[in-house]
């Protein structure tokens, strides 16, 4: 919590954004300071929010920077493995507050224009509508059947790695509503014994993922075709290639992992 004693303090940083990239210092620093490092467009909204001990002014780059002997773009996921896990959650809120305000140009009620009201909030300029940042829930589940672990690749994954079974939230379903119609839906199984695991900011563009495990119930495997490139069951010794330690997919494995080495 801020307070006029440790105002002064303020550590000023710069998060500008570029088609997904962030801009980082050469040695892989959001870059800080009494200035901006790259010059913001004068048609182009700075918000700054204040977090603890920093201010972040976040903005968007028309252009990558390219050729800056002490800067570099990066894409916000590879950030992950350089960034401290606060800086890096710190960056993925900035870049869903850019995406947010490259979407939300105008009211969806009457069409006007709509302007910054709070650090987070915009107001139409004609019929007074509110409107905050919107986040897409999703739910990422672990299936698991005695010593084996349910995992399938999607058709969308940027790589050859099997992940586990996840799925946007729909309208009036609860999350554990969600795991069971994922499942089912993806690879005709029945569940049980969902529990709450942990969540997840997923700044791609803009979610929160909310992970589960559960225990297989019933059911033969058979995978949705129109989703899933493949999946099965796997055991410790044979698993494929896994999620990167960014995903909570991956918080996930690791726990079973453990949890069945320790049995």
């Amino acid at each position: 919590m801020l307070t006029a004693d440790n105002r002064h303090r303020l550590t000023d940083f710069y998060f500008a954004y570029c088609q997904g990239d962030i801009l980082l210092t050469s040695e892989g620093d959001v870059p800080s300071g009494v200035s901006a490092p790259i010059d913001f467009q004068p048609w182009e909204h700075v918000t700054t929010i204040e977090q603890d001990d920093s201010r972040c002014h976040v903005y968007r780059l028309d252009h990558p920077v390219v050729g800056h002997p002490g800067l570099q773009m990066m894409g916000l996921r590879k950030s992950f493995d350089v960034l401290s896990p606060e800086m890096y959650q710190l960056a993925g809120k900035c870049a869903e507050l850019v995406y947010w305000d490259q979407n939300s140009k105008y009211c969806g009620c009457c069409g006007a224009p709509m302007r910054w009201d709070t650090e987070i909030s915009k107001r139409c300029t004609e019929c007074g509508k509110e409107l905050w940042p919107q986040l897409q829930t999703a739910i990422i589940v672990r299936v698991t059947r005695g010593d084996e672990v349910l995992m399938v690749h999607a058709h969308n994954f940027r790589g050859t790695f099997y992940g586990l079974v996840a799925g946007f939230v729909e309208t009036g379903e609860t999350l554990e509503e969600c795991v069971q119609r994922e499942v089912w839906e993806e690879t005709h199984l029945r569940v049980r014994d969902i529990r709450y695991f942990a969540s997840q900011p997923w700044p791609y563009p803009a979610g929160l993922m909310v992970g589960f495990t559960a225990e297989y119930e019933s059911g033969e495997l058979q995978l949705q075709r129109s989703e899933l490139a493949g999946g099965g069951w796997f055991r410790r010794d044979n698993l494929p290639e896994i999620p990167g330690p960014v995903s909570l997919a991956r918080r996930l494995l690791d726990d079973w992992l453990q949890k069945n080495h320790n049995s």
